[in-house]
Formats: structure tokens, C-alpha cells, sequence
């Protein structure tokens, strides 16, 4: 499992405070009542504090607002456009709500709206296989050429697991085919992880990402301030990108 991965599986909210809890059980058992209740309440309250849709939106949204969206037709011209694997088949329209697949983006359908907008000839699929023998970027080239993109405009980087990977292997794709120039493609909340990891490879890279989707939806049906079961479910992925930038720069991979 990678590093920012178990990190962030130690500290998701429910995880956490089950392990709070527990300690807090022991330690009063031991007669440290005291230390035992403090343990309890952090627990508590970091459940609390990722359940309410606040922190969500103070803590994703800045991620998600460090490169704001742009229309595929508004984008820049390059010479390729690089995807990254993973969660390609989702992209919900709002992070509160349940999937809408009328109204989803995910990053293939950025990276083929770009392509279909001229914006770049070649679309360079990047992402191994988790599990399973197919790899993410097989997967998403069979999708890719369901949308009527010829084989020839695609180029394939089968081996990276992880954001670092993806971008040391597929900076090796890009020399091997003389590009210089990329548009990046991943989700919002991903793409400052994944800018600084190009970067750290010398790539040339302008971020394109998939609409932010950490955003209260307009008819004021979800509260900021009270709990949602949604918020507590998905915070793991901000989680998760806060430990990955933490780890990455402490490897030197940022």
C-alpha cells in the first residue's frame, strides 16, 4: 500500500475515532480516567468535525480552487493531453449528492472533450493495474475508442500505481514521442498533487482539471453546519490528498 495511502486510512474519521474510543476504554480500565476521557473526546469530535460539510468545503475547496476549471474549447493548445487513472468512471457533479450520471465528469470525458475540442492531437492514458490483470490506461483506451478517437492519437503508460509513478513513467512516454507540452487531466481535488508531481519530473504542464465538486448544491438542501452522512463518507479523499502532499514532499516527490 502506498505510504500517503496508509496514512490516510490511520487517520479517516471513522477509523480514528473507533481507535480513540478504544484507547480511552483501556486507559480508563487502567484508572488514567482522566487521559482515557480526552482520548474519547478527540475521537468525537474529529468524527464530528469531518461529518459536517464545512470542513469539507474549507479544507477540499481549497485544494479543488488552487487550479480553477476551464471549458475544453478555452484550454490551450499542446501537444498531448495526459490523464491520470483512477475514479474514471464517477466525477458526481456535487460532492453532497448521490451520483448523477447525466450530469457526471469524469476525467476521460474531460480528456475527450479536450481532444474533440482540438486542443491537442495526442491523449496519453496513464495508470497500472491496482488489481487484476488490466490496467487502468487499457481500460480507459477501450473507452476512448467507444468514442470514435483512433488508435493513433493514443499512447499508453501501463505501469504506474501511484501520482508519483504517473508521473516518472509517463515523462518517459512523453521524450520517447518528442512532447513537451502537456495538458494534465484529473479530478480538482487531485490536481495539486499531481501538478507538483509532474513538475518535480520537468514536465510542462497546464492543469486541466474536471469541475470542482466540493461545492453546497444551490437549493440550499444541505446545511454547512450539520452533520451529513456524505461529508463523513467521502472526507477520506481529502484525507487522503492532504497525507499524499505531506509524504510526497517528504520523499522529495514534490
Amino acid at each position: 500500500m502506498e505510504l500517503s495511502s496508509l496514512l490516510a486510512n490511520l487517520i479517516i474519521p471513522l477509523d480514528l475515532c473507533i481507535a480513540l474510543l478504544g484507547l480511552g476504554a483501556v486507559l480508563r480500565l487502567f484508572r488514567l480516567r482522566r487521559t482515557g476521557n480526552v482520548a474519547a473526546i478527540l475521537g468525537l469530535a474529529w468524527a464530528l468535525a469531518w461529518s459536517l460539510p464545512i470542513t469539507s468545503i474549507w479544507l477540499g475547496g481549497e485544494l479543488e480552487q488552487r487550479y480553477p476549471h476551464v471549458v475544453p474549447a478555452e484550454a490551450p493548445q499542446a501537444e498531448a493531453i495526459v490523464v491520470l487513472g483512477g475514479n474514471t468512471g464517477h466525477g458526481r457533479s456535487n460532492w453532497f449528492l448521490p451520483l448523477d450520471k447525466d450530469t457526471a465528469m469524469s476525467r476521460l470525458d474531460m480528456a475527450i472533450d479536450l481532444y474533440e475540442a482540438g486542443r491537442a492531437p495526442k491523449i496519453v492514458l496513464s495508470g497500472g493495474a491496482l488489481s487484476g490483470d488490466v490496467s487502468d490506461a487499457k481500460s480507459m483506451a477501450h473507452r476512448v475508442r467507444q468514442s470514435g478517437i483512433p488508435d493513433n492519437a493514443l499512447i499508453l503508460e501501463n505501469s504506474s500505481r501511484t501520482t508519483h509513478e504517473n508521473a516518472l513513467l509517463t515523462e518517459d512516454k512523453l521524450e520517447l514521442h518528442d512532447i513537451h507540452d502537456i495538458l494534465l487531466v484529473t479530478s480538482a481535488l487531485h490536481m495539486p498533487r499531481a501538478m507538483a508531481a509532474f513538475a518535480k519530473q520537468g514536465v510542462n504542464a497546464t492543469a486541466v482539471p474536471t469541475p470542482a465538486q466540493i461545492i453546497l448544491p444551490a437549493d440550499g438542501s444541505i446545511s454547512p453546519w450539520l452533520p451529513n452522512a456524505r461529508a463523513f463518507e467521502a472526507s477520506r479523499s481529502i484525507i487522503k490528498e492532504y497525507a499524499g502532499l505531506l509524504v510526497y514532499w517528504w520523499r522529495g516527490w514534490v
